[in-house]
């Protein structure tokens, strides 16, 4: 009987202890399944469904509608881009009749859908992408109100930052509604690092 108690002993493997640069792997494996989960989910054609899309397609006209008129120069040198802005005039003169409409879109599009947990992640991802994009159009908008040059290089710098904004904000309408009627996840620079530390 002491034998075989002497073999269970000699035989019987020790608990090995966890080493200590095994446990912290465990947060960054957690973390990389939640952010992969959610760029399948937004990609899936499942989970982001035809309601979701169509909502976040659209809120990607409100920052272009607010900030059409810096594309006046570019549409009076290049009369192509009336082709896009033609069937849009009359929604971008019903969201511009009002001077307060651009707060309200902004507060409606923020209290309603960003902080409201019954919109899924991808509405409310997009939703916010649209917000900040339009909260960026107040810095050409300060920029005129306090220089306005009337000629001369001021001028011309005024008419290429005009240009560009407005370019920008017909790239991320094209790209952002196209992206999400198909169901993809756009993500756009800068804007959307700022919308993901906006949605819980």
């Amino acid at each position: 009987m002491a034998v075989n108690l002497m073999a269970f002993r000699l035989f019987t493997p020790l608990p090995i202890p966890l080493l200590p640069s095994a446990k912290p792997l465990l947060y960054p494996l957690r973390k990389f399944t939640r952010s992969s989960t959610f760029i399948t989910q937004s990609k899936g054609n499942d989970t982001a469904d035809a309601p979701d899309r169509i909502i976040s397609a659209v809120t990607y006209f409100y920052p272009f509608f607010d900030g059409i008129q810096y594309g006046r120069y570019v549409i009076n040198q290049f009369p192509q881009f009336q082709v896009f802005i033609q069937p849009l005039v009359p929604s971008i003169r019903a969201f511009k009749s009002f001077p307060f409409n651009g707060l309200l879109v902004f507060l409606t599009l923020y209290f309603v859908v960003v902080r409201n947990p019954n919109f899924s992640r991808y509405v409310r991802f997009n939703t916010m992408q649209a917000i900040v994009l339009d909260l960026l159009l107040i810095i050409p908008d300060l920029l005129e109100r306090t220089f306005n040059p009337r000629d001369g290089v001021g001028l011309d710098l005024m008419m290429s930052l005009d240009s560009t904004v407005f370019l920008f904000l017909l790239v991320s309408l094209v790209y952002g509604s196209s992206s999400c009627l198909l169901g993809q996840l756009p993500r756009l620079p800068i804007v959307a690092e700022v919308a993901d530390r906006q949605i819980i």
